[in-house]
């Protein structure tokens, strides 16, 4: 069933999209990220044009991102005083990534800059928690027990602490606050909840413990996604209601299930399945970076 989308001008099979948005939902219970880290590329690869794949993408990652929070809150796996805080940083770098992208949307650079983006931090990112996530697993083969990591470091020793006692830390609110501002600046730019830089970087650099990290990194990606899309609709006009209409309702039953299997699924595997998805997806986005177009010529209504 064909369906016209009247922002971005084509036509997309209907259960495509409902399955994408349900493929999305998945991921977000899992492992605490929004998804649009996977979901924008793959509207670049159905014909989605990329101002308007970001900009509806941060709206359907509100929804799959709620609807994994609830279940997390069930299970009290969600740090709300790390997620207010987190927060702030992250409204304040959506704000400032809208206008870097709109400024790059007038120079015409903005897809060119997105594709970049995601190739370069995917890459990284995928990267550095494979490594770490199979340096877990033999450790955990040799001594039964994965060895626990050194709780103290450079964020202990910063000032204004404050103590989250969900997580079971006494740290400074800065690197929070940085963490958030610049999963922000991301969120606005390539249309991704952040959860993908988030997740290892509260597990790593906050020293978080990974199951409350889910669910509190769901908790700043509702907000931060929210305020990006409605600034993209308000400056850009790129939101496509229709579009981002099948994604929810794939994302919110997705999520669900995702939930589940996350539950059931230890620390270091969630980790290491994330960065291999990670990985994938920065594979294909850089292969389309180097391969000749199909078509190498387009027009353009320049009116």
């Amino acid at each position: 069933m064909q369906i016209y989308l009247p922002i971005a001008e084509v036509s997309v099979n209907a259960y495509l999209l409902l399955g994408l948005g349900g493929l999305v939902g998945i991921l977000s219970g899992m492992f605490g990220v929004g998804g649009g880290f996977l979901i924008t590329p793959l509207l670049f690869f159905v014909g989605i044009p990329p101002a308007v794949a970001v900009a509806t993408s941060a709206n359907q990652i509100v929804a799959s991102s709620v609807s994994g929070l609830f279940a997390h809150l069930k299970r009290k796996n969600v740090d709300l005083r790390m997620g207010g805080v987190l927060l702030a940083g992250g409204l304040l770098g959506a704000a400032l990534g809208v206008v870097i992208f709109n400024w790059l949307k007038q120079l015409g650079q903005v897809d060119l800059l997105v594709n970049l983006c995601y190739v370069v931090f995917l890459g990284s990112i995928g990267s550095l928690m494979f490594v770490e996530s199979l340096r877990a697993i033999r450790r955990q083969g040799k001594t039964g027990a994965v060895r626990k990591r050194n709780q103290r470091g450079w964020v202990h020793v910063l000032p204004i602490k404050m103590r989250f006692r969900t997580s079971g830390l006494y740290i400074s609110v800065i690197p929070p606050v940085l963490v958030g501002f610049f999963v922000g600046v991301l969120s606005a730019i390539m249309g991704v909840g952040g959860g993908f830089i988030m997740v290892p970087a509260m597990i790593y650099l906050l020293h978080m413990p990974t199951k409350v990290v889910i669910g509190t990194s769901l908790f700043q990606i509702i907000f931060v996604a929210a305020f990006t899309t409605f600034l993209h609709a308000v400056t850009n006009h790129t939101v496509d209601v229709a579009l981002a209409l099948f994604l929810l309702i794939g994302g919110v039953i997705g999520a669900q299930f995702g939930t589940r299997i996350g539950a059931r699924m230890k620390a270091e595997q969630l980790r290491i399945l994330l960065a291999l998805l990670v990985l994938s997806v920065c594979g294909k986005l850089a292969l389309d970076l180097f391969l000749p177009p199909s078509e190498i010529y387009s027009v353009e209504d320049l009116l």
